[in-house]
């Protein structure tokens, strides 16, 4: 029902309800998927830093999606990133350059759009056209709602970030190529009323999102934001519920490795090889897990972007991450519990509509 066409890739790898100890250790190819993703957010970290560009977050969290999400590289993928990310630009330029005077109208733009990507998702063969530009619509509507934000330098760092991560994700699959070929993931067939259930639980659920993040002063709660938007990759509420509480571990996971980095650093946060050495280590554990749970927004990809949100935004030479991984926790944990008792209503609600409603799972 909220199976993701692209979590099958990972065939027999086992799923998250498998106990630890019966799960099947790292294949080779998992092996360099895993070298992939952590080398791939190190580099983005590094070149992000050394160049001193604004929003690093961009630039570690860009190549963990394009590495995490698939575990293959091909035109058809790169095309579908890149076209995202013009569209998205000239989508935010659009929508907050002429819109942002008119809030109700705006609301409805935003709605209409995401309503466009997850019936892209839904449907299957674009899902990471589709939730490319959830994700990354998302964060920039984010940082481009506050009147501080320079708009031109927001886009622009985006279109670097993502040209950066098609050239990252090409360098990686060439230095760490898989030793077999994987097999395509079997298609599902579903029907048009899932597919609209679908379509508007998600649609609905990110622009009520959307329109908090535009209501409060949240500034400083990017990875609330995210973790709102990632769960609602699973398609519906019952596999909302999984992954919220996945994210929440894999979050909290995340923000204690990011604290036992700062206390190993302690005063030599400022030895950039240290820091990355420490962060590469970081994504590594992560990414085996990301490995293990056979892809998607689980425990491993929590950890993943926590570690690249936090060293991204965060790690500078005056500052810690004590405050950001504490606030960034307890910040997602409200956010998780707010989005799955809004998809929890709306759930319900399509259910009682012929149109929308979800076909009843046969019980053997």
């Amino acid at each position: 029902m909220y199976i993701k066409p692209l979590r099958r890739w990972w065939g027999k790898r086992g799923g998250s309800n498998v106990p630890r100890a019966s799960r099947p250790g790292l294949t080779q190819n998992g092996l360099r998927q895993c070298l992939r993703v952590a080398g791939g957010g190190t580099l983005g970290f590094v070149v992000s830093q050394l160049m001193g560009w604004n929003y690093g977050v961009f630039f570690t969290v860009f190549p963990m999606f394009l590495l995490g999400m698939v575990p293959i590289l091909n035109g058809s993928i790169i095309r579908q990133f890149l076209t995202n990310v013009s569209l998205n630009v000239l989508e935010v330029s659009l929508v907050v350059g002429l819109l942002k005077h008119m809030p109700v109208i705006m609301t409805l733009v935003v709605l209409g759009i995401f309503l466009f990507r997850f019936n892209l998702m839904a449907k299957g063969p674009l899902f990471l056209f589709g939730a490319n530009g959830v994700l990354t619509l998302s964060i920039l509507l984010h940082f481009a709602s506050y009147p501080g934000t320079d708009l031109s330098d927001l886009l622009a760092c985006n279109l670097a970030a993502s040209g950066l991560a098609v050239f990252i994700a090409m360098l990686m699959h060439t230095l760490f190529p898989d030793v077999e070929a994987r097999k395509p993931p079997p298609k599902g067939v579903k029907s048009p009323a899932q597919i609209r259930h679908e379509t508007l639980i998600g649609g609905i659920t990110a622009t009520l999102s959307f329109v908090v993040f535009q209501t409060f002063d949240l500034k400083d709660s990017l990875s609330a934001q995210m973790a709102t938007i990632l769960i609602l990759f699973a398609l519906g509420y019952s596999g909302a519920r999984l992954s919220a509480a996945k994210r929440a571990v894999g979050t909290l996971l995340g923000c204690n490795l990011a604290l036992l980095m700062q206390l190993l650093l302690y005063t030599q946060s400022h030895h950039f090889l240290l820091v990355l050495i420490i962060y590469w280590l970081g994504l590594m554990l992560f990414g085996r897990e990301h490995i293990h749970e056979g892809g998607g927004s689980g425990i491993g990809f929590g950890g993943l972007t926590t570690l690249g949100i936090l060293f991204g935004q965060s790690l500078g030479p005056n500052q810690d991450l004590v405050y950001s991984a504490l606030y960034r926790f307890s910040s997602m944990s409200v956010a998780l519990m707010s989005t799955l008792l809004v998809m929890s209503c709306l759930h319900y609600l399509l259910n009682y509509w012929q149109p929308t409603r979800l076909p009843e799972i046969k019980r053997s």
